[in-house]
């Protein structure tokens, strides 16, 4: 018997306002089950979802799309969308590991492991204006 697949609810929203107006993205949450449940918990979440722009709403409308939904709030100056997605997660670095299975040992020679992909530094913060918090030379030795 197969596990039931893994939804994320994604949201993409526009923040900022004129030339620093942008997208971000984020997964909100997760539904395990059929697509048609991870779609209903999404509309619901849509439905109820408060952007933090416009800051003067004067229209308002969700529109179904074919993965999920489109939000469309209407200020005084203009427009600003909000994307609500169903994907099906195929793969979490995050999530917790499974146990190993258990095996029993071989008399048959073990073909070596490829090397462990190389760590990548995280991202850095970055304020409204995209600029890093942290600058990347702080706190670096070889500099003088």
């Amino acid at each position: 018997m197969s596990a039931l697949p893994e939804w994320g609810l994604v949201v993409e929203t526009t923040v900022g306002a004129g030339e620093r107006k942008h997208t971000e993205a984020q997964v909100v949450g997760h539904v395990s089950g059929s697509r048609q449940e991870a779609l209903g918990e999404l509309e619901r979440r849509a439905r109820s979802y408060s952007p933090t722009h416009p800051l003067s709403p004067r229209r308002r409308r969700l529109l179904r799309v074919g993965d999920g939904f489109l939000l469309v709030v209407d200020g005084a100056w203009q427009s600003f969308v909000t994307r609500f997605t169903v994907a099906e997660l195929l793969e979490d670095s995050a999530a917790p590991k499974a146990p190993e299975p258990v095996v029993e040992a071989s008399t048959e020679p073990v073909a070596e492991a490829a090397p462990p992909a190389p760590v990548l530094p995280p991202e850095p913060e970055l304020d409204a204006d995209g600029v890093p918090v942290r600058p990347a030379w702080l706190g670096r030795r070889d500099l003088p």
